[in-house]
């Protein structure tokens, strides 16, 4: 896949333009999104996405294009296990609820310039050294191990005392002149001639360094569609882009999805194994098959690995409202009921 230095100045002129937009038509005013602003511009930001597979599709053609889709909807299956962590930090931080969309958009822009970095460093690995399949593959099987040990979530269950700021984090509050609370939505504030840093920067940098994490586990993953720097980094784009919104749409929604620690291992248990058996077929290690490439089984086309990946959520989603459902109807059927009223006489 060629891309002309046009098409990377596009889609920066894109992003750029969605950040402005956000920038301009949210965060300059705070305030508090309504779920019908947060659903309406969540699907603004799908659209966006959708509309850039499109051009994908009709410059580069089906391989690319589908590659592009199926990138693009395993992010964002991802990016539902972020939300978890931001709840949890925006709890711990205690950040006033109108300015949590400007923390929320300053933390994706960090994490937008630390996952180019990632996925060009993963670009320059995969083309150098394509036993690096075998490390990503076995990476997002332990990880898909992890996910599945968690188990079923109870609600209620993610408390603000499971959020450890990072060392990055701890270290700056400890060096750096902070005030003693937030000041509106600054990050900075003057004060009796000094400048101070304000807790609404140590939160930014911590959503914004946390998403490493994060990461480690999505750019492995998308690189089993595709190896292509531009479709990589355009899918995790868009799919972060889109993540403020959605943190607001589906908020009161997350302790609720008990499964998704389920269907999360499911999806990268299955990309793991894309990614091993991907590697099998390019193997170049010599102790495997005397170095020979080793056709197992047939690799999955994109088609099918996308139904499994929405039928997986799909299911996910669905279980998990239905036990929600089943479990609010038991507790109101084991609420003790009041007693009759006994009037005394007079």
């Amino acid at each position: 896949m060629h891309v002309h230095a046009l098409g990377w100045a596009a889609l920066a002129a894109v992003i750029l333009t969605m950040i402005t937009i956000d920038v301009v038509g949210h965060v300059r005013v705070p305030h508090v999104p309504s779920m019908r602003e947060a659903a309406w511009w969540s699907v603004a930001y799908v659209a966006m996405a959708v509309v850039f597979g499109g051009v994908v599709w009709a410059v580069w053609g089906h391989p690319y294009g589908s590659a592009y889709f199926a990138g693009y909807l395993t992010e964002k299956a991802l990016s539902v296990d972020n939300l978890f962590v931001f709840v949890i930090m925006m709890s711990t931080f205690r950040v006033p609820r109108r300015y949590q969309q400007e923390v929320l958009l300053a933390g994706v822009v960090i994490a937008l310039v630390l996952r180019l970095l990632f996925i060009l460093a993963g670009a320059a690995l995969v083309e150098n050294f394509s036993f690096v399949f075998y490390f990503f593959g076995a990476w997002l099987l332990w990880t898909a191990l992890s996910q599945a040990r968690e188990g079923v979530s109870e609600p209620g269950t993610h408390e603000e005392g499971e959020y450890e700021p990072s060392q990055l984090v701890r270290a700056l509050a400890r060096v750096v002149p902070m005030t003693d609370g937030y000041v509106g939505g600054k990050v900075l504030h003057r004060h009796a001639g000094r400048t101070l840093v304000t807790p609404m920067l140590l939160v930014i940098i911590a959503i914004g360094t946390t998403d490493v994490m994060f990461a480690m586990d999505s750019i492995p993953a998308i690189y089993s569609w595709t190896t292509e720097p531009y479709l990589v980094f355009a899918a995790n784009a868009f799919s972060l882009l889109g993540l403020r919104q959605l943190y607001f749409l589906i908020d009161g929604l997350l302790d609720r999805l008990v499964y998704l620690h389920y269907g999360l291992a499911v999806i990268l248990g299955f990309i793991g194994l894309k990614l091993v058996n991907h590697a099998l077929h390019t193997n170049e290690v010599p102790f495997v098959n005397g170095g020979r490439p080793w056709h197992v089984v047939p690799e999955p086309g994109i088609g099918a690995s996308l139904c499994l990946i929405v039928v997986t959520m799909l299911v996910t989603v669905l279980a998990s409202l239905t036990v929600g459902r089943r479990r609010a109807r038991r507790d109101a059927d084991q609420a003790p009921q009041p007693g009759p009223v006994t009037s005394t006489p007079a």
